[in-house]
């Protein structure tokens, strides 16, 4: 690699240091070619941009920026590095600790990140990272906390509501319906039948003389 050519790469990694708050620094060594494509590709699916630098290029810098500032992330350079650029605090842990499980191996190591101006040295930082609260899951809390007593100020309103209309409807007597009496037909008078009168016998005939 030509001086002008380290001075190119040195000036593409201070652009990148200067745009992102958030920054890991991995050791790849021992990773085979098909598993740092594939540790790309995750990269690439959580938008975390992925880099492979010298440490003395990544160094002058850092130096060249802030070395005040990078000076635990400089002191980290060392073996194989690989760079993980990232918007989001913990996707770049997240990713890291689910491609070893995969792979069920301990590589890539942590080596160190740098999460909002804080710097978190060493492999055994990993599982605290990947627990970072990312700033919308920070403000989603937040206002959790704010409608909380709220919801309990209007739930309070609504329970008295309801009490007050129960208790002015146990108030309140019922009118029972009348129930309807069905009419009483009265059966008409029959006149009683005249008797018959007997029918009249017949007149004996008077004996005839002889």
């Amino acid at each position: 690699m030509t001086k002008q050519e380290k001075n190119d790469v040195i000036e593409v990694l201070k652009g990148k240091f200067s745009q992102y708050n958030n920054f890991y620094i991995t050791d790849t060594e021992s990773l085979s070619v098909a598993q740092v494509t594939n540790l790309r590709r995750h990269c690439f699916d959580k938008q975390v941009e992925m880099r492979v630098a010298k440490n003395t290029l990544i160094k002058k810098a850092l130096e060249s920026i802030d070395s005040e500032k990078y000076a635990g992330v400089i002191d980290s350079l060392h073996q194989v590095t690989a760079l993980m650029f990232s918007e989001n605090p913990k996707d770049p842990a997240v990713i890291l600790s689910g491609f070893r499980k995969a792979n069920n191996n301990e590589r890539p190591v942590l080596k160190a990140a740098f999460i909002n101006g804080d710097v978190f040295v060493g492999d055994n930082q990993l599982k605290a990272l990947t627990q970072i609260k990312t700033k919308n899951e920070l403000i989603g809390e937040i206002i959790g906390l704010l409608q909380s007593p709220i919801q309990r100020v209007i739930g309070a309103l609504q329970n008295r509501e309801n009490a007050q209309a129960a208790a002015a409807e146990e108030a309140t007597p019922v009118a029972e319906a009348t129930a309807e009496t069905p009419a009483t037909e009265t059966p008409a008078t029959e006149a009683p039948a005249a008797p018959e009168a007997p029918a009249a016998e017949g007149t004996e005939e008077a004996p005839k003389a002889e």
